[in-house]
């Protein structure tokens, strides 16, 4: 599991970087202030999440079942989330409602949410 941590912490944030020029200078010119602020917050959310793979990949064994589900939750919630976003931007600037990809973002968000819960769950258990 840690392995997993850090090849999808670097792989994230390998494609923050991308895709966050990639909106800052080719986006640009055919996004909405409104699209470029939702495709920047994917960008931002990948990224936290790739370093939070990273750090705790580092830090933690990754043996316990807790520890197991919070980063699958931070992998799967990062790549719904901040994925569905980038296309339901991309799809918004060509016209196209992608409406399917609308309700996989909140599902996103709610597993990134259940793994900063696992974390904290984790860190109550060690200290009680």
């Amino acid at each position: 599991m840690v392995l997993l941590a850090h090849f999808m912490g670097a792989l994230y944030g390998f494609l923050a970087v991308i895709f966050g020029a990639f909106g800052a200078h080719a986006l640009k010119k055919s996004f909405s202030d409104e699209q470029l602020k939702g495709f920047e917050t994917g960008v931002k959310y990948q990224m936290y999440h790739a370093v939070v793979l990273l750090i705790l990949g580092f830090n933690l064994n990754l043996t316990s079942a807790v520890e197991q589900y919070m980063i699958s939750c931070f992998i799967l919630g990062t790549f719904l989330f901040s994925f569905s976003i980038y296309g339901l931007t991309l799809g918004a600037s060509k016209g196209k409602k992608l409406r399917f990809l609308g309700p996989i973002t909140p599902i996103g968000g709610l597993l990134l949410v259940i793994g900063w819960g696992l974390l904290l769950y984790s860190f109550i258990g060690n200290v009680i």
